[in-house]
C-alpha cells in the first residue's frame, strides 16, 4: 500500500500537537498510521511527550487509565478499524470516571479503495457512541484544531470519554495496491 496523503488546507499535525501539549498531554498511546504520521512525529520530538506504540488500540486505554491515576494526561491515536479493539476496555472509563481522549483517523468512507476498511470505517462513530463516548467529527483540516480542544475539555472537565474522528476527505485517500 502506498499512501497519497495530503495536509489539507492547514497544518492540522502542528496545530492539534499545540493543543495537546498547551493542555499539557504527556502521554501520548498510539498504533501507527499514516494519517497520524505528521502528528506522531510532533509528538515524539516534544521532550514532555512520552509516545507509546501501542500493539492494540485497547492498552492505549489501559495506558491513559494508569497516566491518568498517576497525575498525567493522555492521548489515544488510532484509525477508525481499531474502534473495535477498545470496545470491552471503553467500560473502564465509563465505569470509573476517568478522562479518555481519542483521536481517530477515518477509514472506510466514500472513496475509499480498500473494501475491508468500509464495515468499520461506517460503523466507528455509532459504535463509540453506543459504548457512551462523546463523538465529534472533523470533516475538513481546518476542523480538527477546534474538534480536539472541545474534546479535550470534555474529556477532562466531565472526566469521560471523547473522540474525535477526523473524516478521510480531512487526510487524503490511502492508494489500496
Amino acid at each position: 500500500m502506498t499512501a497519497a496523503l495530503s495536509q489539507g488546507a492547514t497544518d492540522w499535525p502542528a496545530a492539534a500537537h499545540g493543543i495537546l501539549r498547551q493542555a499539557g498531554v504527556r502521554q501520548v498511546a498510539v498504533v501507527p498510521d499514516a494519517g497520524l504520521a505528521a502528528l506522531l512525529t510532533l509528538c515524539q520530538s516534544d521532550r514532555a511527550m512520552r509516545v507509546v506504540r501501542l500493539t492494540s488500540e485497547e492498552e492505549g486505554v489501559a495506558l491513559l487509565a494508569g497516566a491518568w491515576l498517576g497525575g498525567e494526561k493522555g492521548v489515544l491515536l488510532m484509525q477508525s478499524s481499531g474502534v473495535g479493539n477498545c470496545v470491552n476496555l471503553l467500560a473502564l472509563p465509563l465505569a470509573c470516571r476517568f478522562p479518555l481522549l481519542m483521536l481517530v483517523t477515518m477509514r472506510g468512507e466514500p472513496g475509499e479503495s480498500n473494501p475491508a476498511q468500509v464495515p468499520m470505517g461506517s460503523a466507528a462513530g455509532r459504535v463509540l457512541e453506543a459504548m457512551g463516548v462523546e463523538v465529534s467529527r472533523a470533516e475538513r483540516a481546518e476542523d480538527v484544531a477546534p474538534a480536539l480542544a472541545a474534546a479535550l475539555d470534555r474529556a477532562y472537565t466531565a472526566e469521560l470519554p471523547s473522540a474525535v474522528l477526523i473524516a478521510q476527505r480531512a487526510l487524503g485517500f490511502k492508494e489500496f495496491k
